[in-house]
């Protein structure tokens, strides 16, 4: 069973969130939670199951609904942190991506240096002396 980072926080619990949500919202169960939140009966279980976190989107799906704070409905599921942050990882490009923007960049670089040298040299012959 794959656990995401949050699940290993001892306060961390989805269900709470859930269950106040249902009653909040006056629903007989979860798929009619789901309903509401408009997402597919499957992603309410994966929650209650630790086998998802709650996103960010849902999140925010939750705070439209309900007319919740984002705070307070993290602070229902037992989420104290005070920062989202975002591992090293993510964002950084895969190193064959890399090596494939770095040969772009070269690429461009060489294309770029002719049509300099070629303005260079059409410059140069304008600055010649012409007789008028």
């Amino acid at each position: 069973m794959a656990h995401h980072a949050l699940s290993s926080q001892e306060s961390y619990n989805p269900n709470h969130l859930l269950d106040i949500l249902l009653g909040k919202m006056q629903l007989k169960n979860d798929a009619a939670l789901s309903r509401m939140l408009e997402v597919a009966p499957p992603v309410i279980s994966k929650i209650r199951h630790h086998r998802l976190p709650v996103g960010a989107s849902l999140l925010i799906r939750m705070h439209e609904v309900t007319g919740m704070s984002i705070r307070d409905l993290r602070d229902l599921m037992g989420d104290r942190r005070t920062k989202y942050r975002l591992s090293d990882a993510q964002g950084r490009p895969k190193p064959e991506e890399k090596a494939a923007q770095q040969a772009a960049q070269q690429a461009a670089q060489q294309a770029a240096q002719p049509q300099a040298q070629e303005s260079q040299g059409n410059d140069a012959s304008k600055s010649g002396n012409y007789a008028h």
